[in-house]
């Protein structure tokens, strides 16, 4: 269904519940499969998350992980040197477009047993479980952050453990040195130095809970809300002043478009800063978090900023090619917009139309991407239950604060 969104209060104020970070929850899942006395509190709600957690407890030969590519990746190294397992991994069509070579191969090189069942370097892929025939690769990191982390979640329970040496620029850092957290806190040793991490062979662990941190991508959407507002207050739970994840750099970037963040213990207030001076222009470049690039630009193009948003590579191969799908929807509203194969150009001009359909195209950080500029004009975005992919309540928390959600 599709659902119209617009607004009555002019500020906005109230107190959202945020699960845990979906990129810290699946991280500890796969290790919580290979370490069981591993305990995990607030873990993510999200539609990725269980597709995760109903592939690690599921028995069957097939494993369809839908729309979901962390779990692509991460299983895909899992499934890998999982012995005496044969598992047919696959996906939506759209994932099937979702290249996978540079993984596959790295894992190839390491001894495992993986075939193409379509088309080459992309899934369905059949996985046979092995064990690995040597402790180190080398592995291009811009691409996808996600295959270098992929690596290092298994790496414990090879008998050698692993060294991984990347090439290229290093897209999305903040989620490997989560990774590379995540697996120190459980106990795992491991060295990085310049372009090479060492994790090294831990077999089992000692008793541990973990509460995961509320998701800072989630926040990202509240951030553009009280940006867009007049005055707005707004609490979130529960968040840390030292993250683990990269997107908690809406702290610095949205101070320049008029929020102010403060902790009160674990919770966020992001408050509109009284007699802000809206900057003309803004450049970013975001390769170390692009997942808050759509946010970031519809907030710059609901305020009237000229916007440059650079780093954004991987944002091609994403659920969409979000870099073309925000041209797409952006001009519908009437801005003035570029892009190239890893940017996005803004020019500031206020926005023309009413009531337009937001195409979300099957991506859920389309759908909450633009929902906040319905403080400004009412929207329509199409195919509304997009958003459970990684944010279930998120209709229901905007109601909370004084939005109309009126389902078509």
């Amino acid at each position: 269904m599709d659902i119209h969104l617009s607004h009555t209060p002019s500020n906005f104020t109230g107190k959202i519940n945020i699960t845990g970070s979906k990129s810290e929850s699946n991280r500890l899942l796969l290790l919580q499969a290979i370490y069981p006395n591993l305990i995990l509190t607030n873990i993510s709600n999200s539609d990725d998350t269980q597709t995760i957690i109903n592939a690690l407890k599921s028995s069957k030969s097939m494993v369809d992980v839908h729309h979901a590519g962390t779990a692509m990746r991460f299983l895909t190294a899992y499934y890998a040197f999982k012995l005496k397992s044969i598992v047919l991994l696959t996906g939506s069509k759209r994932m099937q477009e979702r290249p996978i070579k540079i993984l596959v191969n790295a894992l190839k090189e390491l001894g495992a047993i993986i075939e193409y069942q379509k088309a080459n370097g992309f899934p369905p892929i059949k996985i046979k479980g092995s064990n690995p025939l040597k402790n180190s690769v080398k592995l291009s990191s811009s691409v996808s952050s996600q295959y270098v982390s992929a690596l290092m979640l298994v790496a414990p329970k090879m008998s050698d453990g692993l060294t991984i040496e990347l090439s290229g620029e290093i897209t999305s850092l903040p989620y490997i040195k989560m990774t590379e957290s995540l697996l120190k806190t459980i106990g795992v040793k491991v060295e990085s130095k310049n372009q090479k991490l060492t994790i090294f062979n831990k077999e089992s662990i000692e008793n541990k809970i973990i509460s995961i941190e509320s998701d800072w991508s989630s926040a990202s959407y509240f951030y553009s809300i009280v940006a867009l507002s007049e005055n707005s207050s707004l609490r979130l739970s529960s968040y840390k002043k030292k993250s683990l994840q990269g997107d908690s750099c809406l702290i610095s970037i949205y101070k320049k478009l008029g929020v102010f963040s403060k902790f009160e213990g674990n919770t966020l207030v992001l408050k509109k800063l009284s007699d802000f001076n809206t900057p003309k222009q803004i450049s970013l470049n975001l390769i170390n978090s692009p997942d808050i690039a759509q946010t970031i630009a519809v907030t710059c193009y609901g305020l009237g900023i000229d916007c440059n948003l650079y780093g954004l590579h991987t944002l091609k191969i994403k659920e969409t090619d979000r870099l073309s799908a925000l041209k797409k929807e952006l001009i519908k509203l009437g801005a003035k917009i570029s892009i190239t194969d890893e940017s996005i150009h803004i020019k500031s001009s206020k926005i023309k139309n009413h009531n337009i359909r937001v195409s979300t195209y099957q991506d859920h950080r389309m759908a909450m991407a633009f929902a906040p500029l319905a403080t400004k004009v009412p929207l329509i975005i199409e195919n509304d239950n997009v958003v459970k992919k990684s944010y279930p309540d998120f209709w229901k928390d905007l109601q909370r604060i004084g939005f109309q959600c009126v389902k078509k």
